[in-house]
């Protein structure tokens, strides 16, 4: 596949829209990306037109994507590259999209604390291993399954 991969470091320009599909959760927002340059004259660091790009996940990521991330937070995504064109009234207009497969906070800005989401599947089963009389508290239970990843777009 010639998908366009792209890694783009900005910042949260619009509130994180998520709503479930029958394909699972689709998250969307808005991405501001400002470039910086050297400028050699002033001996200062200035800055460049922003981009803004509508970023698209799926799935986990999206349900991640909705309770993790504000308006202004810094982030660095990684996806595939969608230019598409449409017309409106009279005019055609470019939009440039990213299709998530991968995103977190800009560390270089400042400090986050992971915390693992559960699996849906391993709350089911554990809940089954309780009710079957397995014993409860067992740290073992569901801690050395890795979690998927799933970069597919249904």
């Amino acid at each position: 596949m010639n998908d366009t991969l792209v890694t783009v470091v900005g910042n949260v320009a619009t509130n994180v829209e998520y709503r479930d599909t029958a394909a699972g959760g689709m998250a969307r927002f808005r991405f501001a990306v400002q470039s910086r340059r050297w400028d050699r004259t002033s001996g200062n660091w200035t800055d460049g037109p922003t981009s803004f790009y509508t970023v698209f996940a799926w799935r986990s990521l999206a349900a991640n994507l909705a309770a993790s991330v504000s308006v202004g937070e810094p982030l660095v995504v990684h996806g595939r590259l969608k230019v598409r064109e449409e017309d409106g009234d009279g005019r055609r207009r470019t939009y440039v999209d990213i299709d998530a497969l991968a995103a977190g906070h800009d560390l270089t800005r400042g400090t986050a604390a992971f915390r693992r989401a559960p699996r849906p599947e391993a709350q089911v089963s554990a809940r089954q291993e309780s009710a079957d009389g397995a014993e409860q508290g067992d740290p073992g239970v569901g801690a050395s399954s890795p979690q998927p990843r799933c970069n597919a777009k249904s």
